[in-house]
């Protein structure tokens, strides 16, 4: 079967690496020269399992309302007049009660862990090289308040496999040295060993280049502007191409456009409950090797994450729910440099640091669609939020599976719009 899978980030093609591998012909069409330049480019580069706490939760509520007016604030909530903007607003809101934060966490933790079993195969079958770590994710509070709320969820994740372990500051510090200069405001941690970091860009191209050796077509610059359709059949895929339109066709379709997949899926009628997240990095030089990390951090109270890439360094974070604009906030981008440089104020050239901003494709539970929809040949593999890579592969071999009529390996709820 001719398969085309619409976007080229990590997880449009980790999508056309596991369709191929069940011996389909798979094209991938993407609106950039190349893959991964979009979300994928310069990611917060952590395959975190233990990240596996919604955004909707009992806590979240009244945090929004306090950072409304906060410019430099982790989650940031700019009203407009989109009516998709609103919709998933009220959709955030009722995902926040306890019962349906611990059903999503079920869901991604699922997902996260047998997705993490993908890569590890994946990498080792195909001796991928992206900057990767395995030395696990280590969660640091300087919040006794965060640090308190984060026990609750690290138990149900514990129970479901993920591995969560609460330690103190005298651990976390032994783990990773980087963290001595903030010891004594360090109120508690988490520790999950066998989570992972890497650079998603190298990882995300390094495959492409493995799917085009296999026989995958990639269509760069190319636009998808619409859909041919007949009854609940996809026909073809309308496109612009170096100033020329052309209709491409195939038997099956996969949407993974991130958070543009809900625009284009709006031309079938077809309803995504996804809206852009902006989130930002900076990649900083490491300058001082004794004092820069090596474990893969994440600081909850910033909503910040930390990788270590080689002689770089990427921490990245935050979320604007601002529309489609990917201008640079740079009184957002100082902050995250304000936060680190307080943290281990010799480990990198803050003042060398190099800013980047993403839309990442959030549903209002954080559990992404994957599945078939309601046209016939239509796929979904999209609106992963912040966990595009942590649940990259494993989402791409459920989609594999589906397009195949098996059931999936992992159990988790899948999409049947």
């Amino acid at each position: 079967m001719h398969i085309l899978v619409m976007g080229a980030g990590v997880v449009g093609v980790t999508t056309a690496w596991f369709l191929q591998k069940q011996g389909h012909r798979v094209t991938v069409v993407d609106r950039q020269n190349q893959s991964g330049l979009e979300t994928s480019y310069a990611n917060g580069g952590q395959i975190s399992v233990s990240h596996a706490e919604p955004w909707a939760n009992p806590s979240a509520p009244l945090k929004v309302m306090k950072w409304l007016f906060q410019p430099d604030a982790p989650l940031l909530y700019r009203p407009r007049l989109d009516p998709y903007q609103w919709r998933w607003a009220l959709s955030f809101l009722t995902q926040c009660t306890s019962a349906k934060a611990a059903h999503n966490i079920r869901q991604m933790v699922n997902l996260g862990t047998y997705s993490r079993s993908q890569l590890q195969a994946l990498r080792q079958e195909e001796g991928l090289e992206y900057d990767q770590l395995d030395r696990g994710i280590l969660h640091f509070y300087t919040n006794p308040t965060e640090f308190d709320g984060a026990l609750g969820p690290a138990q149900i994740m514990r129970d479901l496999g993920c591995d969560r372990q609460v330690i103190d500051a005298d651990r976390a510090v032994e783990l990773e040295p980087a963290l001595k200069p903030i010891r004594h405001r360090i109120a508690g941690a988490t520790y999950t060993s066998e989570d992972e970091s890497g650079d998603a860009r190298k990882f995300t191209q390094a495959l492409a280049k493995r799917c085009e050796e296999a026989g995958v077509e990639f269509l760069y610059g190319t636009e998808i502007l619409d859909f041919d359709r007949a009854s609940d059949r996809i026909m073809g895929l309308r496109t612009l191409r170096e100033g020329h339109h052309e209709t491409l066709r195939a038997d099956s379709y996969v949407l993974s456009l991130g958070s543009f997949s809900a625009i284009l899926a709006r031309r079938l009628g077809l309803f995504l409950n996804i809206y852009p997240a902006k989130g930002y990095s900076i990649t900083v030089p490491v300058r001082n090797e004794e004092a820069a990390f090596n474990v893969s951090l994440t600081d909850d109270e910033y909503k910040l994450v930390y990788s270590r890439l080689g002689d770089r360094m990427r921490i990245a974070g935050t979320a604007e729910l601002n529309g489609y604009g990917r201008d640079l906030n740079h009184t957002r981008c100082r902050a995250i440099v304000r936060r680190v440089a307080e943290i281990m104020p010799e480990a990198g050239r803050w003042d060398e640091a190099e800013f980047w901003t993403g839309l990442r494709p959030a549903t209002p539970s954080n559990v992404p669609y994957i599945g078939k929809s309601h046209f016939s040949n239509l796929y979904l593999n999209t609106g992963h939020g912040t966990l595009g890579w942590t649940h990259s592969c494993g989402s791409a071999a459920a989609l594999a599976d589906i397009v195949a009529g098996r059931k999936p390996e992992v159990d988790f709820t899948f999409s049947g719009l």
